[in-house]
């Protein structure tokens, strides 16, 4: 049985139109062509609308800010969708959207439907709440990264067997890819610093028996970005040993953040 709960409207909003400008970005590349820039950012601008709507009836609460696991899910896919959005008026980004708008359709409706776990609700204070911020932040970056990292795989892998493909095709050059991915790591680790700088400042203590395996796998992601950028300056890294860097980095941020809630909400109950 359907939710009858006030965000179901929008929600069902913008998973239609994440869906319909994902089906026609993905019809216009596989025949070869380019997407309308106008009536997809149109249609991205509509379904991130519709979307933020639905994330601000689930979060906020008469008595402090709801952020289950799932609903934390759907506000980071809309944060990344509009940050490459943004970027798409001054970067050659959209074939990233061909990716992530099926991610917004997902997330937005798992929120809607799927029940939460156990929640404990944030007080809004401001240095608690800039600190979830930059975490959410910090975590689209990355995620942008990682999906920018996949489509290098693919162009990279592509070009070498020589048989690109109609989406492979309408790629920006394989430096101009390498050059956005690493932006993107450079900008996902700027922000990553901050929001273990202000957990820092913020909570009373960063190694509390909750948030103790948190923040050890966030500092490791860190630790392993820093080491990735360092590797990339210094010795030139690229291709195949930085994709994969970059998905280790990713794949301790997301059991830092996702790993913990999912078993604190759904198996520990607290």
């Amino acid at each position: 049985m359907l939710s009858l709960s006030p965000s179901l409207l929008p929600s069902l909003l913008a998973a239609l139109l994440y869906a319909a400008a994902a089906i026609y970005q993905g019809i216009r590349l596989g025949q070869g062509g380019k997407a309308d820039k106008r009536l997809l950012y149109l249609l991205g601008g509509l379904a991130v609308g519709a979307h933020g709507c639905a994330l601000l009836m689930q979060l906020l609460t008469p008595l402090g800010l709801s952020l289950d696991f799932f609903t934390s899910a759907s506000l980071i896919a809309a944060a990344v969708i509009a940050l490459i959005l943004v970027a798409c008026l001054r970067m050659p980004l959209e074939n990233l959207l061909v990716l992530l708008f099926p991610l917004g359709t997902a997330t937005i409706l798992i929120a809607q439907f799927v029940p939460a776990g156990t929640v404990p609700l944030i007080h809004e204070e401001p240095g608690i709440l800039a600190h979830i911020l930059l975490s959410i932040l910090a975590y689209g970056m990355f995620t942008i990264a990682v999906f920018q990292s996949m489509l290098l795989l693919l162009q990279n892998y592509q070009l070498k067997h020589k048989h690109p493909s109609g989406l492979i095709r309408n790629f920006p050059p394989l430096q101009t890819m390498e050059s956005l991915l690493f932006g993107f790591l450079w900008a996902g680790w700027a922000l990553l610093s901050l929001s273990l700088l202000s957990g820092w400042l913020f909570l009373d203590n960063l190694f509390a028996q909750h948030l103790v395996h948190k923040t050890l796998l966030a500092c490791l992601a860190w630790v392993v970005f820093s080491v990735l950028l360092w590797g990339r300056n210094r010795l030139g890294w690229r291709g195949h040993k930085a994709i994969r860097w970059t998905l280790a980095g990713f794949c301790l941020l997301m059991l830092a953040y996702f790993g913990s809630k999912l078993v604190r909400e759904y198996i520990l109950h607290i």
